[in-house]
Order: C-alpha cells, then sequence, then structure tokens
C-alpha cells in the first residue's frame, strides 16, 4: 500500500501545528518549509505498508535532522546548529510550542497567527505570510485574494521571510499586552481563511473546511480577547455568512443569489447566535468595519424576504464603511446598495467611477446586471462576457454564461 494517502492526511490536519514547531525552534520561516518538505519525501520513500504510531512526531524529528543537515551543508547558522544538536528531549519539547499558553489560548495555528502578524512587518505581508503559514494557501490562491499577481506576492512572502530571518524577529506568542496591537492583523488573517472557504464549492453537507476553521479561530481569538469589540464582530459577521451554507448552491452546484434562496434552509440558531455577539460589540462602544459589515448581514439574515430587505438601511452603512475603510470591493457593495436602494441608473453610475478592479470578475457582472434592468441588453451582453473572461470558478462560469444566454441575443443564441 502506498504512503501516499496517509501522508497526505496527516499533513493536511496537522500541517500548521508542525510548521508553527519548527518555525518557534528555528526561527526561520524557509528553512522550516524546506525541512518540512524534506521529511514528507523521506517519509513517502520510509513508510511504505508500515506507518509510524505517531506520524506528527516522526515527520518532526525527520525534519530536524533535515534541517541540521541543510545547515551543516551551508556552514552557516552555528548558533542553531548548536541548539537543534542538543539533547533529544528537544524535540518533543518544541512540538508543544509553550504548552502552558497555547492550552489557555486553544490552538497551535492561533499561537502561529499571532507569532506572523508581528508589527515590523507591513500589514499586507503579515496576511499573505500568516494565509501561507497557516491556511497552507498557495501563492497563487493568495495571490487571486488580494488581487495582484502571483509574482508579484511570490516576492512579498520571500521578503517577509528573510526579514524575519535577517532582523531576528521572534516568532513566539507575543506577550498579553502586545496582544491588541497584532489584533487586527490576526482578524484580517481569520476573515481571509473564511473567505477563501466561502467562495469555493461546499462539500456534500453545504460547508466548507476553511469556514469551519476560520470561524473556529474566530472564536478562540474573541475568547482570549472578550473586550474586543472587533472580535465578536468578526465572528458574527462569518457566522451570518455561514448561516446561508446551505442555501447558496443548488443541488447540481450551480449558484443561488440571495434574493433567489431558500430561506427557510437558513441556520437561525447560528443567525440568532451571531446577532447576539454583534449586540455585545456594539454595546461595548467602538464600532469598526467588522461590526458593520455584521449589521449589514443582520439585516440580511432578519428579512422576511428578498423584496422586504431594508436596503437603504444597508446603503447607509456601505457609506460609513466606506469613510471607516475604504477599498474597491466596498464601493462596489455600496453601489450593488444604492441600486437596490434607489435604481439601477443610480448604482450605474456609482459602478462607472470605480478604479482598480477592471481585472475582477464581480465587478464585471454586477454592471451587466444593472444595465440588464435598464434594458441595455447589448451593453449587459458585453460586460457579462468580461465576466466570463475573469471568473475562474466553475459555478461562477455557468451562472455567467446562463445570464448572458437569458438575454437572447443573436450572438449569444
Amino acid at each position: 500500500m502506498s504512503p501516499a494517502p496517509v501522508l497526505q492526511q496527516v499533513y493536511g490536519e496537522h500541517r500548521a501545528r508542525m510548521l508553527a514547531a519548527l518555525i518557534r525552534v528555528l526561527g526561520d520561516f524557509e528553512l522550516a518549509e524546506d525541512a518540512l518538505q524534506d521529511a514528507c519525501a523521506l517519509a513517502l520513500r520510509k513508510w511504505g505498508d508500515t506507518v509510524p504510531d505517531d506520524p506528527v512526531a516522526w515527520l518532526l524529528t525527520a525534519a530536524r535532522n533535515s534541517a541540521i543537515d541543510r545547515l551543516r551543508r551551508a556552514q552557516v547558522g552555528r548558533e542553531k546548529f548548536a541548539r537543534l544538536a542538543g539533547p533529544p528531549g528537544a524535540v518533543s519539547e518544541a512540538t508543544d510550542i509553550g504548552a502552558d499558553r497555547l492550552l489557555r489560548m486553544g490552538d497551535e495555528r492561533l499561537s502561529l497567527i499571532f507569532a506572523c502578524c508581528h508589527p515590523a512587518l507591513a500589514e499586507d505581508a503579515r496576511v499573505a505570510l500568516t494565509l501561507q503559514a497557516v491556511a497552507g494557501l498557495t501563492a497563487g490562491q493568495i495571490a487571486r485574494m488580494f488581487l495582484v499577481t502571483e509574482p508579484a506576492l511570490a516576492q512579498r512572502l520571500v521578503r517577509a521571510k528573510r526579514k524575519i530571518r535577517d532582523a531576528g524577529i521572534s516568532l513566539e506568542l507575543p506577550a498579553d499586552h502586545l496582544l491588541p496591537q497584532r489584533l487586527p492583523g490576526v482578524l484580517a488573517v481569520v476573515y481571509l481563511i473564511f473567505t477563501q472557504g466561502y467562495t469555493t464549492a461546499p462539500d456534500r453537507a453545504g460547508r466548507h473546511a476553511p469556514t469551519q476553521e476560520a470561524i473556529r479561530l474566530g472564536k478562540l481569538v474573541a475568547t482570549l480577547m472578550p473586550d474586543e469589540p472587533e472580535a465578536l464582530g468578526l465572528v458574527a459577521l462569518l457566522l451570518l455568512h455561514d448561516s446561508r451554507a446551505a442555501a447558496r448552491y443548488g443541488p447540481d452546484g450551480d449558484v443561488i443569489l440571495l434574493a433567489d434562496q431558500d430561506r427557510s434552509r437558513w441556520d437561525r440558531a447560528e443567525m440568532a447566535e451571531a446577532i447576539g455577539l454583534l449586540g455585545r460589540a456594539l454595546r461595548l462602544g467602538a464600532p469598526g468595519p467588522y461590526q458593520i459589515q455584521a449589521a449589514i448581514a443582520a439585516l440580511h439574515a432578519q428579512a422576511p424576504a428578498a423584496d422586504r430587505t431594508d436596503w437603504p438601511r444597508i446603503a447607509a452603512l456601505y457609506t460609513e464603511l466606506l469613510a471607516m475603510a475604504p477599498s474597491p470591493v466596498v464601493a462596489l457593495n455600496h453601489a450593488v446598495a444604492v441600486a437596490a436602494a434607489n435604481g439601477p441608473e443610480a448604482g450605474l453610475a456609482l459602478i462607472d467611477r470605480i478604479d482598480g478592479l477592471d481585472h475582477y470578475h464581480l465587478l464585471h457582472a454586477a454592471r451587466a446586471d444593472l444595465l440588464r434592468r435598464l434594458g441595455r441588453a447589448a451593453s449587459a451582453a458585453t460586460a457579462y462576457r468580461r465576466a466570463l473572461e475573469l471568473a475562474t470558478r466553475p459555478a461562477d462560469r455557468r451562472f455567467l454564461a446562463r445570464r448572458l444566454r437569458d438575454l437572447d441575443l443573436p450572438e449569444t443564441r
């Protein structure tokens, strides 16, 4: 029997834990990643029909040995070598990664997230680095989330890792009084992990593993920092989005728009939990972007039907969000809300002022929809084609192709 399936499962489940242990010992992202890959390659050759009783410990030991070999061959890192070449017990201690504090926090991944969000790194670098280290995303996946090219994102990751190594930045969990300054980066990472799952096809239960992991991590952050309203707001936002998971796709995997979803399939218990958390956050009196987004999601959740959604209030909340955290994507969402509240012409005028989203398929899809509603079928078809060119997910492409056909123009038949 090939060891590949077992190794794939172990790596998928424990990658972040193992990487966190190695990074803590080595203080070097690139060396830790290379050593873990070496260990996996060795496992493919060595395991055969017999898998170790503790495959995680086996991989950590193999990775440690690989790191020693790499340092020896390069004749650098003498101090690191001396530390790594210590008694065998050092490996088991490293795998605990500060056991007392981690038991209090509940998860090694959360420790690694806080460690990656070091203030010496630029915020975009912190988020990208943590998405790669914790969520296991590739440079290409992260680049699509950031709306940048893959080479540019890869360079950003390389620079961040080398800055950590060359500046001797500590990758240990910071002291409690330093946690608040790292919170914005941590929340951004948790949200992007959720987004990665939310924008991929669901499993048979209608859920996505990354979304559930993000919700779990978000709750750990909120438990660790219960007086931080944005942490509570983020968890509320994630729960509200997740509560609609079962209704977002049809049996064939096709996208179902919010207005067309079967609201009886929404998870009302999850919504109630989210609204309770949002209320706690708002009572703390320090509104922030995640709380505003959660308030918007709550208005959708509380609407008894799509045509009874409070769009004027949603548009007003997006105006607040634009003032607090301006971005082209927020501007697009604001334009869509304005269109729903005041008509497609008003929304289209706002969309046509947005810069920086020409390669974002949702901008062209939203523009196409407003043009369709205005009866401008030829222009709508052009916008749908552009959106179709840019969309990468099969479900999105099927939806856009169907909308294009529904225009019933000669060239779309």
